[in-house]
């Protein structure tokens, strides 16, 4: 019985009816350390002691003492269930990027499912990201984000479910009902997880790769498993308008041989007709499939979303804002 298999999702993990589960990947864990080549340092803080929502902070060489940074607050990815920030991939991504782009960066770990379903992941988002934004009076907890971080130009990114939980706190911070004592400036969705329960476009050409999809959000989303649920899908009818949408530019980055892609060029349209006032981007990486560059920062093709990431995160407010 110990054995015996609830839901699995191959090469991921796997839950077993006895209530144990086995992740398959994402398991690792690498010291904060300064890079011996890009010079970047970073750390390890807790944010919410009672929850371990935690987070990795990375500063890179700076040229003065006083030097102020744009600020990137970055949310993994993975299925929401899988990872963190303190794994060798997620580690030297966010080295590379943070040395490419001159930022001061935040990466947010947050609580997974199934044994933290959503909307756990969100709530420790949110809060993180509260507690970050608690130091653009120069009096938080953390010297580096006191001394070193620029609140005029705070950016969130993320890639897959990490991508989603940018949408969905962008939303949350452009509702009048919540404060963030910030603006954002920009978000940066690469390989966004957004789904829903009628395929478009080419998903249904990829049966495997849909019905893993198909599944996966009432795996980590038990309290409303449909997957036309605004929070995984933003076109959903039930959905808030897109029209408020906290920030003023938006990057969206797609890869051609991911079944996510198509997802990503409708959020990409359908933001951009919504009436948002705001700037939308698209940058698609052809050949390639979902989450690529995690797995080879020295491709050309990664260093090329990289550089597209990194020039992102220093941009100003639209000439119009």
């Amino acid at each position: 019985m110990d054995s015996e298999v609830l839901i699995e999702f191959p090469g991921l993990i796997t839950v077993y009816k006895d209530g144990r589960v086995e992740r398959l990947i994402g398991t690792d864990f690498v010291p904060p350390s300064t890079h011996p080549q890009t010079g970047v340092s970073s750390k390890d803080v807790i944010i919410i002691p009672e929850s371990n929502v935690s987070a990795r902070l990375f500063l890179p060489k700076l040229t003065n003492p006083n030097q102020k940074l744009p600020l990137l607050v970055y949310f993994h990815g993975v299925a929401f269930c899988v990872s963190s920030p303190f794994t060798s991939q997620f580690s030297n991504y966010l080295n590379a990027l943070v040395a490419e782009a001159n930022v001061i960066a935040v990466s947010v770990n947050y609580r997974n499912a199934p044994e933290h379903p959503l909307p756990a992941a969100y709530e420790d988002s949110w809060a993180a990201l509260q507690w970050v934004v608690s130091h653009c009076n120069r009096q938080g907890p953390e010297p580096w984000l006191n001394d070193h971080a620029d609140f005029e130009r705070v950016f969130l990114g993320g890639e897959s479910s990490g991508a989603n939980i940018v949408h969905n706190l962008a939303m949350v911070a452009g509702d009048p009902e919540f404060s963030l004592n910030v603006d954002i400036l920009g978000i940066a969705l690469v390989h966004p997880y957004f789904w829903g329960s009628e395929p478009i476009g080419s998903e249904a050409l990829h049966p495997e790769a849909k019905a893993g999809l198909d599944k996966l959000w009432a795996f980590v989303c038990p309290e409303n498993p449909e997957n036309d649920d605004p929070r995984v899908n933003p076109e959903s009818i039930d959905g808030p308008s897109m029209v408020g949408l906290g920030c003023t530019r938006v990057l969206v980055c797609v890869a051609e041989k991911d079944v996510l892609r198509e997802r990503g060029r409708l959020y990409y349209e359908a933001l951009g007709r919504s009436g948002w006032m705001g700037v939308v981007e698209i940058m698609e990486t052809d050949e390639v499939g979902h989450g690529f560059q995690l797995n080879d920062l020295e491709s050309d093709k990664a260093k090329d979303l990289i550089t597209r990431l990194a020039a992102f995160c220093n941009r100003d407010k639209p000439p119009f804002f």
